[in-house]
């Protein structure tokens, strides 16, 4: 983050703090009251002031994503900022009417030139209901983003998806599929959360479980704490995962002498947890004398800061054009700029990356995150050339140490054959 762009938001953040404060001292009576009012929020702003100094400290030196102890700065700031922004527009709603009442009584009362001194006199005072209104009203945000802080992140949802395919294999009828990603183990605060999460993923006794990447949020010591938690998942077929952007993120480059070790020790990590690793390759997965082709790739996006390793062409190789194929991509744009255009039909890409935003409405007609305005396929079941894309929210958090309306999703999928 420039220095400039921390200055432009503590600026604007300071016009809130002042406004809100005004606003808020409104409500008071008293020089005392009024007084030890004005020491504890001054308290209370340094506190907030300093968690946005350490949030961009942190970010600028890159080692925000290593340590779970900074992430409650960037909540405690986002917090304060939103809930600060909703009273101030309430506030200035309220103090527009009474600036437009006072202009109007003045030229209507006194019809005489114009004189702010005087126009101040006509504006009314502050309505402490409409105040008060305010203040409840930005309590809202404050709670949401306090139940996200605390609760949300680990409000696990079982989302389960029935899909029918003509050509799925009839042995395959009624497997099922438990597919979790972007663990992103460096800013996971609660073991026993997590072990609830991972044991929601157990007792839905899945034929596969599928990670679809960002295990990590920058290095891989950061999943040490759950390899046991990780390791006890089971699956009849076994369990197989794919490397997200995260995941590279603090990985040395390949040019590094120390890449290939680095490597080496992270593909040991994901057997060490009973995870094969499915770096554009491919395996054959069989029931009953019949397979399908489970089909894996390392990060694929367009956008620059991400790594593009991704081959679909090198993973596919081997595989018949008839074969029934399930994808692991973690980034869904893959699917629209690689995978509906490739000749080989893929039924089933699995991606996450998303996270939903970790914020939203998920309501059962209704869908809404910012998130969507980056990505097209943005959360949940798409289609397209008979071809499936199901982009899940993610089991952890990055960034933002919460989640509001965009509950962590584990998906199981049963897979039938279609009439």
């Amino acid at each position: 983050m420039p220095i400039t762009t921390f200055f432009i938001i503590i600026a604007f953040y300071l016009v809130l703090d002042i406004y809100t404060y005004f606003g808020l001292k409104s409500l008071l009576k008293g020089r005392i009251s009024k007084a030890i009012f004005t020491i504890i929020y001054i308290v209370i702003s340094c506190w907030i002031l300093h968690a946005f100094y350490v949030m961009y400290g942190t970010i600028k030196a890159d080692v925000y994503f290593r340590n779970v102890a900074y992430a409650p700065y960037l909540g405690i700031a986002l917090t304060a900022l939103i809930t600060k922004f909703v009273f101030t527009v309430l506030m200035l709603l309220q103090d527009s009417g009474r600036w437009i009442q006072g202009v109007f009584k003045y030229t209507v009362d006194e019809k005489q030139a114009f004189a702010p001194k005087e126009i101040i006199k006509h504006v009314p005072t502050r309505r402490k209901f409409l105040t008060l209104g305010a203040t409840l009203m930005a309590g809202i945000p404050l709670a949401t983003m306090w139940h996200g802080l605390t609760k949300g992140k680990y409000n696990f949802v079982v989302n389960k998806v029935k899909l029918a395919f003509k050509d799925l294999p009839e042995a395959f009828e009624g497997f099922t599929i438990a597919q979790f990603s972007d663990l992103h183990a460096g800013g996971l605060d609660d073991k026993a959360e997590v072990q609830r999460g991972l044991n929601l993923i157990n007792e839905q006794n899945p034929d596969l479980i599928l990670f679809t990447g960002d295990l990590v949020n920058s290095v891989q010591e950061e999943v040490n704490p759950f390899m046991e938690m990780l390791n006890n998942l089971k699956a009849k077929q076994g369990k197989y995962a794919v490397l997200g952007n995260h995941d590279y993120h603090g990985a040395p480059w390949d040019q590094d002498p120390n890449a290939a070790k680095y490597w080496k020790r992270f593909s040991e990590k994901y057997n060490d947890m009973g995870f094969q690793l499915l770096n554009n390759e491919h395996v054959t997965i069989e029931k009953a004398g019949q397979n399908i082709r489970l089909v894996g790739v390392e990060n694929w996006s367009i956008h620059d800061w991400f790594p593009q390793k991704g081959d679909l062409d090198k993973a596919l190789d081997g595989c018949k054009y008839d074969d029934f194929c399930i994808l692991m991509s973690h980034d869904p744009i893959h699917w629209s700029k690689k995978v509906i255009p490739h000749a080989k039909q893929i039924q089933l890409t699995l991606s996450g990356h998303t996270h939903g935003s970790q914020f939203g409405l998920n309501l059962p007609n209704f869908k809404w995150s910012p998130v969507k305005y980056r990505y097209k396929h943005w959360m949940g079941l798409y289609e397209k050339a008979n071809q499936y894309l199901y982009v899940n929210r993610g089991f952890g958090y990055s960034l933002f140490p919460g989640r509001i309306g965009m509950w962590p999703e584990i998906t199981v999928f049963e897979l039938t054959k279609a009439v």
